[in-house]
């Protein structure tokens, strides 16, 4: 006599993802407060990110300038950035736990959002404990764009805020694949890279593969909104990464390093040619076009 198997149902796509990425985090994950050593000295000739990351790079300003002086912009221009990464991460936290709150909390899909909203929580505390480490002032974006994100923060949903979410890690995630290899750089600044640049990956992933879901079947008109919301918190995150106050604070004359960073082709090359991924991957989706190439070409995206 044989027995009867009962029946399961199959699992989603969705679920397979989420299966996959928890069984990730739990072979590799971090605790900032453990992996990065926040005693140890910073030393006065280790960039605070890697040179060729600084907007000012390749001016005439930055041949004038002292190692001192590169240094010490470097690292301001480091906690302008990181700062920027905390803001939307926990913009990132409130749109995971509102797009999970009336899901199953059973399924492998919440778990996972749920595990990433922990990751997130520890990248931020460690961004601003990096900050705090260096002396830094603590930037943010400017404040319009930061009461923005509030509006963002409850209105957003759906593919749009998932393909945000993907764009502002994936933006900050090009800077710091360059910052945690290179040895110029300070130790804190190489090993909070390192710990984000592996957990956000599962992050990316997870974000990419619910754009891809949610995209389906979209109408022309609401591929046209989701492309234009896409592109504009895009805009607003690369126009937030480095204030401009980083330069008084380096001890620089203010209105001479703005000119010469916005006019910069060095950082408008490094940014295109390290946002490729990121724009060859919107344009697939369907989230590039009309007015969003527009807003791309303004940050140097395309």
């Amino acid at each position: 006599m044989t027995t009867a198997t009962p029946h399961r149902p199959a699992v989603s796509d969705r679920e397979e993802t989420a299966k996959r990425l928890l069984a990730s985090s739990a072979r590799k994950s971090y605790d900032p407060m453990i992996e990065v050593d926040w005693e140890a000295p910073v030393p006065d000739d280790k960039y605070g990110l890697t040179p060729e990351w600084s907007t000012l790079y390749g001016t005439a300003l930055w041949d004038e300038m002292t190692l001192e002086q590169k240094v010490e912009l470097t690292k301001h221009e480091a906690a302008s950035v990181s700062s920027v990464g905390l803001w939307f991460e926990i913009l990132l936290m409130q749109m995971l736990l509102r797009d999970v709150y009336g899901r199953d909390k059973h399924s492998r899909h919440v778990q996972f959002a749920l595990t990433e909203v922990a990751d997130e929580c520890r990248h931020s505390v460690m961004f601003a404990r990096a900050g705090e480490r260096f002396g830094m002032p603590s930037y943010g974006p400017h404040p319009v764009i930061h009461k923005l994100g509030r509006i963002w923060g409850g209105f957003f949903k759906g593919a749009n805020a998932y393909a945000s979410v993907m764009a502002a890690e994936e933006i900050l995630d090009m800077m710091q694949r360059d910052f945690m290899k290179d040895e110029r750089v300070q130790p804190v600044t190489r090993t909070v890279s390192k710990i984000h640049v592996l957990e956000e990956a599962r992050h990316i992933r997870f974000a990419r593969e619910e754009v891809g879901r949610r995209l389906q079947g979209a109408s022309w008109t609401r591929l046209q909104i989701e492309r234009l919301n896409t592109a504009v918190v895009v805009y607003f995150v690369m126009k937030s990464m480095i204030r401009k106050d980083v330069y008084a604070n380096a001890g620089l004359e203010p209105e001479r390093a703005i000119a010469e960073a916005k006019a910069n082709p060095h950082y408008k090359d490094k940014v295109r040619t390290s946002g490729t991924k990121l724009m060859q991957f919107l344009d697939s989706s369907g989230l590039v076009g009309g007015p969003s190439k527009r807003l791309y070409k303004r940050v140097n995206l395309l």
